[in-house]
């Protein structure tokens, strides 16, 4: 069983060169490999997007939601979830 669903491993499929200079992965297997190998993250929400780099120790006082969300480790999945990988 996948630890990522179709929609996440879809999403950094067509937008991880936002984040990489190339490819990492072409099949969504290799997308399912390497997101667990950098324990990437789902989240739900905007809100969540945001507790998770206030988490992690991420300066965001003076940055607006938007900001944070055109991080390139950010991917919004289209469903109201978002993908965080840290390259």
């Amino acid at each position: 069983m996948r630890e990522y669903d179709d929609a996440v491993l879809e999403c950094f499929l067509e937008k991880q060169t936002r984040l990489f200079p190339e490819p990492v992965a072409e099949t969504l297997d290799e997308a399912e490999e390497f997101l667990t190998d950098c324990m990437a993250v789902v989240v739900d929400s905007v809100e969540e997007v945001l507790e998770y780099f206030e988490e992690e120790g991420v300066d965001t006082e003076d940055a607006d939601a938007e900001e944070i969300l055109e991080a390139e480790e950010v991917f919004e999945i289209g469903d109201g979830r978002y993908l965080i990988v840290e390259g």
